[in-house]
């Protein structure tokens, strides 16, 4: 399993924003924009919390393992890898969102002196926020669920085998 690449997803961010920066700007021109929900950024907060709960139990459940605590459960690797598809995937879905949030709020900040829009552009900033935070909070996940490296340089994840004798 690969892992993320914050290049990537700053590339997201960026297009992402860019585009909707522009189709913010057309759909001005041709009549209201669409608004940005206020559940935007409390689902993305949501969701950061919910990755960043999985990696912290799952970082305890992994110390107490290592240090061999009397009655510590194991961690599946099965259930390891899913939780780290799920956090890659949220930050992917997250950069894609909150550059879309982005890229509007950038075009809100022109017409701040309307009580809607201000509106607008603060919840926009916020789901901004949230999305960092799920990012953050995914690559926390990723790290967690690490394995440290083998003898030959090359790190495995989530509880997959090295290869060779153990």
């Amino acid at each position: 399993m690969k892992q993320l690449r914050i290049g990537v997803l700053a590339g997201l961010f960026v297009v992402a924003g860019v585009l909707s920066w522009a189709a913010a700007r057309l759909w001005d021109a041709f009549g209201t924009l669409p608004s940005v929900p206020l559940a935007a950024p409390i689902v993305l907060a949501a969701i950061a919390a919910v990755l960043a709960a999985t990696a912290l139990s799952l970082r305890s459940r992994l110390k107490a393992q290592r240090e061999r605590r009397p009655g510590a459960r194991g961690v599946d690797p099965l259930m390891a890898a899913r939780a780290v598809v799920f956090g890659q995937a949220s930050a992917l879905v997250a950069a894609l969102v909150s550059g879309l949030y982005g890229g509007t709020g950038v075009f809100l900040l022109g017409s701040l002196d309307i009580p809607a829009r201000r509106d607008q552009a603060i919840y926009a900033a916020f789901s901004v926020l949230a999305g960092i935070a799920v990012i953050v909070a995914a690559f926390f996940l990723e790290r967690v669920c690490k394995l440290p490296e083998d003898g030959n340089g090359e790190g495995h994840k989530n509880g997959a085998a090295p290869a060779g004798p153990a």
